[in-house]
């Protein structure tokens, strides 16, 4: 129990903000375990970028 609630801290800033951070936070995270599998992420700061740009206005 002591571990949910540790977990439940380390989710919390992710679970109360607002909707277009938490889709960027989703995305970003996807992004990072599809490159995952390479040596060299080529680029993912691009990419990061391009997120951000879709998501916010």
């Amino acid at each position: 129990m002591e571990s949910e609630t540790r977990l439940e801290k380390v989710q919390e800033p992710i679970t109360t903000a607002p909707t277009e951070v938490r889709e960027i936070i989703e995305r970003v995270l996807q992004l990072e375990k599809d490159k995952l599998y390479q040596k060299a992420p080529k680029n993912i700061n691009d990419d990061i970028l391009k997120i951000i740009k879709e998501v916010l206005p």
